[in-house]
């Protein structure tokens, strides 16, 4: 009677964890309070089903399916980040877990925000045994804007295996990054130690390279055997495909034997850097011009949204049954180790355009993800909230030693010091020039320090005045915001600093999210016309220098101006808002359209002839950032009405209509010819972005002085090299007439 009465009054929600034997992967969702974590873990599985594992009080464990019911499986999936839960498992139908089993006759109504919430015997009390762990199988549809998502990664014994690293063999490989040659040693809880490399094949050193972040290996000469050497592992025996070398067979020793290697030695591996990490190379994040595959919105090297080219046009991959070997296949063509992790739910942020793949199902050893099974996308199949993403192992580099920030409220802020050699083998820190710093080149500096994204580029950091290093050892840097390190920016030969003084030194803030603002390109091309407007209509937009030159010179109040409207619909499918950099104490007020500016250059229009030159121009200054409209499921947080916030919400979008004041390029004194219409948001890179390639829309435009047409609008970066080049030399049309 009592449980009946508790299962009626149900309140709830779910946490659990555990760690899997050896390699099976799981998803795991951080906590939104950092106490209580819940993951799928399991074998085999989608993304979206699996056991449940909590995290609580510093373990993982998992839940009694006694009790269960679909309300339970409800709050656990909407902690995890999908909208419903579909059905739930008993019995361990993905295997019994190990560790605590948390939670016992847990009732939930389904409508609780955490499984803490939910009626149960309590923390750790239970009568159960793992043959009884719950699972459940939740709908695979993302909640719209949910920051946290699953996160299919290599689930690793800690008591056996933590991590490895290569020992270089002589001081002259230890002073050259990265390290490709070495003896590996293992981490356990208790220290370092070898592998014994008696039956050691190329496929080991394949699993074990990759764990390192390099694609591929060479044959190692073997290393004499060493009396201090203690052997943990033996009997290592993969089939090159695995993404982490616990996921191979191997026979361990305990903690403390000293079991000898007969006849052999430690292992020892020569693996192959990507071209990103060879010596000598250019240092950039952008991906390799012949490669059908690229990763976009990761703040670091090896991570982001898989893209793939179809054709001459990016799409992106569907997350459906996407897993590590797939993952590992994209990492290791593109130049890096294997996977790290396999993420879902668009967790690098949303794409744009085509998704061409789903269901890829990788065996390990493809070269590249076309050569995986996989299914067409049909419309109904996929949306883009389903994107794929990958987190590669990548190359020890120790960029970060030569970089820091000072002075900040935390480490993610603070002045940039430099490490540079000043001669005869003496270094010291040094400052930024803050003359013409912006985002972009904050963006790398986050990069190299491995802190995320670029929130914020400052040009003074009088504020942060707390080191005593005062030289001033760069200026002039210019970075393109692909660059793995700030010395491959280009910067002055000679120190040219207009203000002097270490509180107009660079600073910057970094962030684990950013925005990423994309125009609607088809909207475009959909909406384009000509506009005869009368002069005495055009007031404002003069006062607010929407208007060429010529204009001034017009015999006001008469007379027109000509005026190629458009409508500019801009999403924002990043992981953070956009907000103006400014706060609302300095937007500019403009009396003559009554409304706030927050940014005095939104974005530029321009008009240009097929060999670049631009014939016209127009811009627009933020009049209102506001959501006007969202995604399914996401709440409107900005609306300019009555002085308020302004900002684009992630998974929301701001509509400028063809028919608003400026919302044009005056065209007036052009002649009919073919052209190039091109709109840029947010050109001063004023508000960090997590890529701004896709900021740049460009259209073919036909205009035969009375009419105008669009046609062939993109983004920046949606098409392939080839195809761009091609868009560039266009001829123009013959005719009206689009094929």
């Amino acid at each position: 009677m009592l449980r009946d009465r508790l299962r009626d009054m149900v309140v709830a929600m779910v946490l659990w964890g555990v760690w899997l034997p050896s390699c099976l992967g799981q998803t795991t969702s951080p906590s939104q309070d950092g106490k209580i974590k819940i993951r799928l873990a399991g074998y085999p599985r989608k993304h979206n089903e699996g056991r449940v594992e909590v995290f609580y009080n510093g373990e993982w464990g998992t839940i009694c399916d006694d009790d269960f019911t679909l309300a339970n499986a409800h709050v656990l999936c909407h902690h995890l980040g999908f909208v419903e839960a579909t059905s739930w498992s008993h019995s361990a139908k993905y295997g019994a877990g190990t560790g605590k089993i948390w939670l016992d006759n847990v009732m939930c109504g389904g409508t609780e925000n955490s499984i803490e919430k939910c009626v149960s015997r309590g923390w750790g009390n239970s009568d159960c045994t793992h043959q009884e762990d719950a699972g459940v199988v939740c709908k695979d549809e993302r909640i719209p804007g949910f920051t946290d998502s699953n996160i299919i990664e290599m689930q690793v014994d800690e008591n056996r295996m933590e991590k490895i690293r290569l020992h270089p063999l002589s001081s002259a490989h230890a002073s050259r990054m990265p390290i490709t040659e070495g003896v590996i040693e293992v981490k356990f809880k208790e220290g370092w130690g070898h592998i014994c490399n008696t039956g050691w094949t190329t496929k080991n050193s394949r699993v074990a390279c990759g764990m390192m972040g390099f694609p591929s290996q060479r044959t190692m000469r073997t290393i004499p055997h060493s009396t201090q050497s203690v052997y943990r592992i033996h009997s290592v025996s993969c089939t090159g495909n695995e993404a982490h070398l616990s996921a191979c067979t191997m026979e361990f020793n305990k903690a403390n034997s000293r079991t000898p290697c007969p006849g052999g030695g430690p292992v020892a591996v020569s693996c192959v850097p990507g071209s990103l990490f060879t010596q000598g190379q250019a240092r950039r994040v952008k991906h390799n011009p012949m490669s059908q595959v690229r990763l976009k919105g990761g703040a670091k090297a090896g991570e982001g949204r898989v893209e793939v080219l179809k054709g001459s046009e990016w799409g992106t991959v569907c997350d459906d049954r996407w897993s590590l070997q797939s993952a590992s296949v994209v990492c290791r063509e593109l130049g890096f180790g294997t996977a790290k992790e396999a993420l879902t739910g668009a967790r690098m942020g949303q794409g744009m355009g085509p998704i061409y793949l789903n269901e890829v199902q990788c065996h390990g050893d493809e070269k590249s993800l076309w050569d995986c099974p996989h299914k067409n996308i049909t419309a109904e199949d996929c949306k883009h909230m389903e994107d794929a993403s990958v987190i590669c192992n990548v190359p020890y580099m120790g960029y970060e030693k030569t970089i820091r920030l000072t002075g900040g409220r935390t480490r993610l802020e603070g002045r940039v010091e430099l490490l540079l050699s000043l001669g005869s083998g003496v270094r010291d820190w040094g400052l930024i020039c803050g003359d013409g710093w912006t985002s972009r080149e904050a963006m790398v500096v986050c990069r190299q320090l491995g802190m995320g994204h670029a929130r914020s580029g400052l040009r003074e950091t009088w504020y942060w005045d707390s080191s005593n290093v005062t030289e001033m050892v760069l200026s002039g840097v210019k970075c393109k915001g692909d660059e793995m390190i700030l010395s491959d920016c280009q910067h002055h030969s000679v120190i040219t600093c207009n203000r002097a003084g270490a509180q107009f030194s660079a600073g910057v803030i970094c962030s684990d999210t950013a925005s990423d603002l994309v125009l609607n390109a088809p909207l475009v091309e959909q909406t384009v016309y000509i506009e005869e407007r009368p002069l005495h209509m055009l007031y404002c937009a003069a006062e607010e220098n929407c208007l060429t030159k010529s204009a001034a010179k017009a015999n006001w109040p008469y007379g027109h101006r000509r005026l190629l409207r458009f409508s500019s619909q801009i999403h924002n499918i990043g992981r953070a808002d956009f907000r103006p950099r400014l706060g609302r104490q300095s937007w500019v007020w403009h009396e003559c359209h009554r409304h706030y500016h927050s940014m005095d250059i939104f974005t530029y229009y321009d008009l240009l002839s097929l060999n670049g030159t631009k014939v016209a121009e127009g811009h627009k200054a933020s009049f209102c950032l506001e959501d006007t409209d969202c995604h399914e499921g996401v709440m409107k947080q900005y609306e300019c009405a009555n002085f308020g916030e302004q900002g684009i919400t992630v998974g929301c979008w701001d509509l400028y209509r063809h028919d608003i004041d400026c919302q044009w390029i005056d065209i007036t004194d052009v002649k009919p010819g073919n052209y190039i219409l091109q709109v840029v948001i947010n050109p001063n890179f004023e508000v960090a972005e997590t890529d701004f390639t896709n900021n740049a829309m460009r259209c073919n435009c036909k205009y035969d002085g009375n009419r105008v047409w669009l046609h062939k609008c993109h983004l920046g970066d949606s098409f392939s090299e080839d195809a761009e080049k091609q868009f560039e030399h266009y001829p123009g049309q013959l005719n009206n007439k689009i094929s």
